[in-house]
């Protein structure tokens, strides 16, 4: 299997797997942009828990929260337009996600209360962003970025 498209063309699964990645990481700017314009009625309808770690997430998590959902959205525009730089944007939503799971589960009582069930959700997102980045170098090493 050639490594290398000479032709400039790419697999169809490539066009696949960046629309699905557009997909995903748009549903995530919209969650995210949900949760930081709740106001005070959304927030009461939560599990009380939820309330208290959304209360308590300082802006530097906030902001983690964001770069990790932006940055991924950029990171599969770079994919769809074929350019280099969405490498860089996966890596920086990878970082985003680190961080703001991070504070999560180190810094709230999250696990104490929901117990490892609530890491789930979380591994998969992780897992996600981490294909895409490992996507992201493949196609360079390959050509497809540009």
């Amino acid at each position: 299997m050639a490594t290398r498209y000479e032709n400039g063309r790419v697999p169809g699964w490539y066009w696949a797997a960046a629309l699905a990645a557009l997909v995903w990481n748009g549903f995530g700017c919209f969650m995210y942009l949900t949760q930081v314009g709740m106001d005070p009625a959304e927030m009461a309808r939560l599990p009380e828990v939820q309330q208290e770690v959304w209360r308590a997430m300082p802006a530097w998590a906030v902001g983690a929260y964001a770069i990790a959902v932006w940055a991924g959205l950029l990171g599969a525009i770079g994919l769809l337009l074929r350019r280099r730089w969405a490498r860089l944007a996966f890596a920086a939503s990878l970082a985003g996600v680190v961080v703001q799971f991070g504070w999560s589960f180190l810094g709230s009582r999250i696990l104490a209360a929901m117990g490892p069930s609530a890491l789930a959700f979380p591994a998969f997102i992780f897992l996600v962003v981490a294909l895409l980045l490992w996507l992201s170098a493949v196609a360079t090493k390959r050509g497809w970025l540009r």
